[in-house]
């Protein structure tokens, strides 16, 4: 029913009461309203009414609103009975019954428009409550659900509307988050096609879009559907592919879509069933028959969270003295409505509120038809808004825990309980919580320290008992075939290629595929689709397009995993690592006279040079005073020297060391020898034995600066990725179809029209080299990625192909496939495609540093010691002239350790001799 049919409705039924107040005269009296609610606040007079009247409209034919009829009363009463609550003032409830019917609601509704009420309470629909709300807004009176969930209900809409239980969009919350728990990413709704029911599923839909899940089909059954209804709707969501179905709907008509659905076979293993509070309450309420029990098996269902306490306990000792129904938590919320409104009104009393209503106005509004519009028996309460106010300011704790609204009128804490139903009943799996989401400990408010458990739910049984997680998915019964794309390929046909007359397809890529599809544990019909004109490569980012548009189900063959075709497919787990490499000509390099010279650069061999020569000084001036093998003529010690020192390259030396030094500098240049050679070894037998290739280009690296051309796969993503990534001129670039259109842009060369080299993915690189070892990668992948398989975005193939693609790699299928069609070489030899490097100086910087280091040390330990001894020796030295003194210091350092020190001790004698004959003489 639209709006506007309401409105038409409630125009009819004024004509006939006299009770309804026109928008159109609302300005007419809207200052009488102000100056009354102005009185409201008397400090000098404050009294209380003995009686305050309050309204309620439920469906007696319904076990929610039969249940909640008993609840309210219990609360008037216990209220009444408790002065402490009111102090003295009592309430008067009067409930109507509506049926169920919007039509009735809204008469049994009006019924209060006379009778000077403060408040009303219900109904317990989204959609009766709407059509109320209008009523209520033009008599200023607050209207209190404890069961209008519907989330669109919102205080713009409906001002005196507050909603004294959780709104169901923390229940779609939960849901979803249910559902992402166990890896589904598609379900399907089914709800009654009413405002309660849509409005629910979509924020359902809010819900999954923010955690990438998606609702694949919406399943309305209208309000009046019969049994027959139900059945269509259910066979038409059977034969679709996600099992994991949503039910939002009400009491009235839950356990029939349950109880078809049992019929049709699809309470079986592998469907998924998640319900909102619905079958809870219907579950606590009553007792279904044994019958819908065995419908509901493996389902799992919402429950609002109440925690257990001493208010609780007590209520529902005292429930089960009241009726035979059982407890739910709507019973628990209606009874705490009316303790809150109590509360509410106990504060408008006590801030010296007065129950004040205007009656009758000054003007008669027309009719559509000319008549008169009687508004005489109209009451509006005065204090509506005031009374509005204080049931929002109300903080309390109920039979249901903490009762205080947020500022949009949210109740704090919304909390579920995950319940799973079983054959005989049922059990709690789970909790939800707004602030900590999943958990198998029961939710504490936001406030107090709570750890998050890492199990997020207990074990659940689904339906076909099993506790294995069902896979949420089944392909149709409908035998439709999974349509899968295949680009046709004018090159590189070992990966993908078409067997002419015939719609089959062979190559890598499609036996990789094929593997994989064998080894899921269920059969996927399916038909290969070509895609492209045969006369030039296709576009895969285009085919990946089609995919996302649902032209094919599925694309195969080797399309790169790249993030804009990620942002459009799902893809399976790469069967191929992949990446970009740069293929150019290259030269092969002779070996050459001189090339014993190339395992070391010039630098290295000047170095060389330098440090024998350094070492072979270091070694004389250590061993020349005390070795003999070190002493002689000038040139005999130089020749020795030389000897000595390239001798230890070849580790022939004789002459042996008496110096702890020398040992020392000796020991050390021996070890540096050691490991120049075995380079030198190693680098000569690489250049003498192995092939070498020469290239001017070495990487991506080197092709920037330069401005020659550069070819690249036509129709590829290398075209975007070299532009916008690398930064290459676009003018550039030159597309390339065929291996032959490789081979001669690359024979021509950048001079003569061709290209000095070729970016392509390295898969078609190496088929292109396999029988062309005139060219040669050169440097590094420069970007990784990997082929894939593309599906639509939710397909649950992809998840069960990857997986497939791991087997096939732990048991080497999937290397087996790749050696068939891609292992085809001819020159993998070039396995190292440019020439081994000479050593550097660079790498050697460490070695010299350390016999450096030990010779300026050696030489640092026996040079002080010595110039101390010769100044010792020379007492007179200060006043011998520079070159003379230089001299005298050369001399004696030349001089043999033994005779030195003979010398040193005959001077010594002499010096004594002489002061002992001075000083005789001075004595006589």
């Amino acid at each position: 029913m639209t709006m506007n049919r309401i409105w038409g409705l409630l125009v009819v039924l004024v004509f006939f009461n006299g009770c309804f107040l026109d928008d159109v005269k609302r300005q007419t009296y809207a200052q009488a309203r102000i100056s009354a609610s102005n009185k409201l606040r008397d400090t000098n007079v404050h009294s209380r009414p003995k009686v305050v009247k309050i309204g309620s409209v439920l469906a007696f034919d319904s076990i929610v609103g039969k249940a909640a009829k008993i609840a309210v009363q219990t609360a008037v009463k216990d209220v009444n009975s408790d002065p402490s609550v009111l102090n003295g003032t009592k309430l008067e409830l009067t409930i109507h019954d509506s049926g169920s019917s919007g039509f009735v609601s809204i008469i049994e509704a009006l019924h209060f428009t006379s009778s000077e009420t403060v408040a009303l309470i219900g109904p317990e629909s989204s959609a009766l409550t709407l059509m109320i709300s209008y009523i209520v807004k033009e008599l200023q009176v607050p209207l209190l659900s404890f069961r209008a969930t519907d989330p669109t209900l919102s205080s713009l809409q409906c001002p005196f509307f507050i909603r004294t239980a959780h709104s169901d969009f923390f229940q779609m919350a939960a849901i979803a988050d249910i559902v992402g728990y166990y890896g589904w990413r598609r379900v399907i709704a089914i709800y009654i096609d009413d405002d309660h029911g849509r409005n629910g599923i979509t924020s359902l839909a809010d819900q999954f879009a923010s955690k990438r899940g998606k609702i694949s089909h919406k399943a309305p059954i209208k309000p009046n559907a019969t049994r027959k209804d139900i059945q269509d709707v259910l066979l038409q969501v059977s034969f679709m592919e996600s099992k994991v179905l949503v039910v939002h709907t009400n009491t009235n008509w839950g356990l029939h879509i349950l109880d078809v659905a049992k019929d049709l076979g699809m309470m079986e293993s592998g469907y998924v069933w998640i319900t909102t509070d619905w079958l809870s309450t219907i579950m606590d309420i009553s007792s279904p028959p044994r019958k819908s029990f065995a419908a509901m098996q493996g389902v799992i269902t919402l429950r609002s969270y109440i925690k257990d306490s001493e208010r609780k306990r007590k209520f529902i000792t005292k429930w089960k003295d009241l009726t035979t129904y059982g407890m739910s938590t709507y019973s628990l919320y209606a009874y705490d409505t009316i303790r809150l409104l109590a509360r509410a009104l106990d504060d408008f009393f006590d801030h010296g509120g007065k129950l004040s209503f205007s009656k009758g106005r000054p003007n008669q509004a027309k009719d559509s038809q000319g008549g008169l519009l009687n508004f005489n028996s109209l009451t509006v309460f005065n204090g509506g808004k005031i009374l509005l106010e204080d049931i929002l300011k109300v903080k309390m704790n109920g039979v249901t825990g903490p009762m205080e609204f947020t500022s949009d009128r949210m109740l704090v804490f919304p909390a579920f309980e995950v319940i799973n139903v079983m054959r005989n009943g049922f059990r709690n799996v789970g909790y939800w919580s707004n602030s900590s989401r999943l958990s198998i400990s029961p939710p504490k408010p936001p406030k107090t320290n709570q750890s998050n458990s890492t199990q997020l739910l207990n074990t659940v049984i689904w339906p076909g008992e099993t506790v294995d997680k069902p896979r949420g998915w089944m392909l149709p019964r409908n035998g439709k075939q999974t349509k899968i794309g295949v680009p046709v390929r004018i090159s590189f046909q070992d990966i993908v290629k078409e067997i002419q007359g015939t719609n089959r397809y062979m190559g890598y890529s499609i036996d990789v595929f094929v593997a994989a599809i064998n080894l899921l544990p269920y059969a996927v019909p399916y038909q290969f689709y070509p895609y492209g004109d045969g006369r030039q490569n296709p576009s895969y980012t285009d085919l990946v397009s089609l995919v996302n548009a649902g032209v094919y189900d599925a694309a195969v063959g080797d399309i790169a995993i790249i993030t804009n075709r990620t942002s459009m497919v799902d893809f399976t787990q790469p069967y191929i690592e992949s990446g970009l490499v740069v293929v150019t000509p290259v030269k092969k390099l002779s070996s050459g006279t001189w090339a014993i010279f190339k395992p070391f650069t010039v630098e290295l061999w000047g170095v060389i040079l330098i440090s024998f020569l350094v070492v072979g000084a270091v070694v004389w001036i250590l061993e020349h005073r005390r070795n003999n093998d070190f002493r002689g003529t000038p040139k005999q010690q130089f020749g020795t020297t030389l000897w000595f020192i390239f001798s230890t390259l070849f580790f022939t030396h004789k002459q042996s060391m008496k110096s702890t030094l020398g040992r020392l500098v000796v020991i050390l240049w021996l070890f540096v020898v050691l490991i120049i050679s075995q380079s030198y070894t190693a680098s000569l037998s690489s250049i003498l034995t192995v092939q070498k290739l020469s290239s001017p280009i070495d990487g991506i690296e080197s092709l920037i600066p330069r401005k020659d051309r550069i070819g690249y796969g036509a129709r590829s993503f290398v075209r975007d990725y070299l532009v916008k990534e690398i930064g290459i001129s676009e003018a550039r670039l030159v597309p390339l179809e065929l291996p032959e259109d490789y081979e001669k842009a690359l024979s021509d060369g950048p001079n003569n029209g061709g290209v000095i080299a070729i970016v392509d993915e390295r898969p078609y690189i190496e088929l292109f080299l396999s029988t062309r070892c005139q060219f040669s990668i050169v440097g590094p992948e420069f970007t990784k990625n990997g082929w894939g398989f593309a599906f639509q975005q939710g397909s649950h193939l992809a998840t069960d192909v990857s997986n497939a693609i791991l087997k096939l790699s732990e048991t080497g299928e999937l290397q087996r496939i790749h050696n068939k069609w891609l292992l085809q070489s001819a020159c993998s030899s070039q396995g190292r495609e440019l020439s081994v490097d000479r050593l550097e100086l660079k790498r050697f910087k460490g070695l010299f540093f350390i016999i450096g280091l030990a010779c300026v040390l050696s030489l640092f330990v026996y040079l002080v010691p010595t110039i101390y001894q010769y100044t010792k020796r020379k007492p007179d030295s200060s006043v011998s002239s520079g070159p003379r003194h230089m001299q005298t210091f050369i001399s004696s350092i030349d001089e043999k350790e033994d005779s030195a020190i003979a010398h040193s001790k005959k001077r010594i004698r002499e010096t004594s001799s002489l002061e002992s004959n001075r000083d005789q003489m001075m004595h006589l």
